[in-house]
């Protein structure tokens, strides 16, 4: 059984994954609140489904980019419980998380996330068969500029507010997703962790660290 935290920005998710079976889900906008709501709703996640820390079998968390408190908050819990229980824990980039939930009918996929001081990040995916591979390094800009970029079809998806929206509404090679699917889902990060562990791909729980994208868009931990 996995658990999936994700805290990378204000929008916080948990969830519970067994083999193929999604046993709970919970996404909610927390504000500056990761600290005082993340381990209780844990908890009260666990106990709903009828289990607790003893039946996690792996951890799986959301490693960034995001806000640095946010992603710290989670990474801390996730460690604890990996240490504590001597799970294997997975890192997941944010990113992936958003791109996952699209299906790859257009040939380039757009992910974004708020960075603050009306900044986003964005990361570029190409389709590669039936999955969606990233191409370039991540980046922090603006809407206008992206919008100028914007040259070539392409899906979007991620946190896109109101604002955002209807300056890219009269983009006609531009499709946004709808804000249900745009929802950076825990059960998403659980199925990319799951398919991380089948293949043998994990590491020491200390070797995991959240990273941040830097003003100018370069990778920091």
């Amino acid at each position: 059984m996995i658990l999936a935290i994700d805290t990378a920005t204000q929008s916080i998710g948990i969830a519970l994954y067994e083999g193929h079976t999604l046993l709970a889900e919970a996404t909610w906008q927390s504000g500056r609140h990761h600290t005082v709501e993340l381990a209780p709703e844990i908890a009260l996640m666990l106990r709903r489904v009828g289990r607790n820390a003893d039946d996690l079998t792996a951890i799986a968390v959301a490693s960034g980019p995001g806000s640095y408190t946010g992603l710290r908050i989670g990474m801390a819990l996730a460690k604890g419980l990996a240490l504590v229980h001597h799970l294997p824990l997975i890192g997941i980039s944010t990113f992936d998380i958003l791109a996952i939930a699209q299906a790859p009918i257009y040939e380039r996929l757009i992910a974004v996330l708020r960075a603050g001081r009306k900044r986003i990040s964005v990361c570029h995916y190409s389709r590669e068969d039936t999955r969606w591979v990233s191409v370039g390094k991540p980046q922090n800009t603006t809407w206008s500029e992206l919008v100028a970029d914007l040259d070539t079809p392409a899906l979007m998806t991620g946190e896109i507010d109101e604002e955002a929206r209807s300056l890219l509404k009269d983009i006609p090679h531009l499709h946004v997703a709808a804000p249900p699917t745009s929802l950076r889902r825990p059960a998403w990060l659980a199925e990319l962790a799951r398919e991380r562990i089948q293949s043998g791909k994990i590491t020491d729980p200390a070797g995991v660290a959240p990273w941040y994208l830097d003003p100018r868009g370069e990778s920091a931990l």
